[in-house]
C-alpha cells in the first residue's frame, strides 16, 4: 500500500512521513509513505492508495477532493494536532481508517 503526503512544497511533511514509518514498521505494516507537493497530484494519483493534505493546504480541498474521486482515491485533510505534533501513529491510524 502506498500513503502519500501533500503538502505546498513537499518538505514540511519529511519529519512526518518518517514518523510515519517508524510506526507501521513498529505494528508489522508493510506500507510506503512518500511526501511530495500538492502540485504533483495528478502524477501521485496514478500510484497512491491514499492521499493525505498538509492542513496549510486546505484552502484546495475542493478541487483535490474532485481529482482523488474521479480517481476512486480516498483522500483526507492530516488531522492538525496530530500534523503540529508530528504524531506518526496518529496519521498513520488516519490513513488505514481511509481505506477501511
Amino acid at each position: 500500500m502506498k500513503i502519500t503526503l501533500l503538502c505546498a512544497l513537499g518538505m514540511s511533511t519529511s519529519l512526518l512521513v518518517e514518523r510515519m514509518k517508524t510506526a507501521a514498521e513498529k505494528h508489522n505494516i508493510r506500507v510506503e509513505i512518500e511526501a511530495h507537493a500538492v502540485d504533483d497530484i495528478d502524477k501521485q494519483l496514478e500510484t497512491a492508495d491514499i492521499i493525505l493534505l498538509g492542513p496549510q493546504i486546505r484552502y484546495k480541498k475542493n478541487e483535490l477532493y474532485k481529482k482523488a474521486e474521479a480517481s476512486s482515491t480516498p483522500i483526507d485533510i492530516i488531522d492538525m494536532k496530530a500534523y503540529g505534533a508530528t504524531d506518526g501513529e496518529k496519521v498513520l491510524d488516519q490513513a488505514l481508517n481511509l481505506k477501511k
